[in-house]
């Protein structure tokens, strides 16, 4: 499935774990065979990502950006739920 999408998350990728919600969201795309773009934003202080509080309104990662600007920034659980459920995939594609 080739969809143009930008997932923001932080600068923290090394972090594979079930715990992180950047990474949770990263690997639910990935097993769901979802192209994207990575656009990281800094960990720490969360006042640095300014663009990307301009972009959703909220310090908070990680957020998925469509390629028509949309921006879906829910929970990180919600996020993965509706890419495993193909929520994801029938909103977008």
């Amino acid at each position: 499935m080739e969809m143009k999408v930008k997932l923001h998350r932080c600068d923290n990728a090394w972090v594979r774990c079930s715990g992180h919600p950047c990474w949770n969201v990263q690997n639910a795309l990935d097993e769901a065979g979802i192209e994207y773009e990575l656009v990281m934003h800094p960990s720490f202080p969360r006042s640095d990502r300014t663009a990307y509080i301009a972009l959703c309104g909220s310090k908070l990662l990680p957020a998925i950006e469509l390629e028509d600007g949309t921006v879906i920034h829910e929970e990180s659980k919600e996020l993965v739920a509706m890419i495993e459920s193909g929520e994801f995939a029938a909103r977008v594609g």
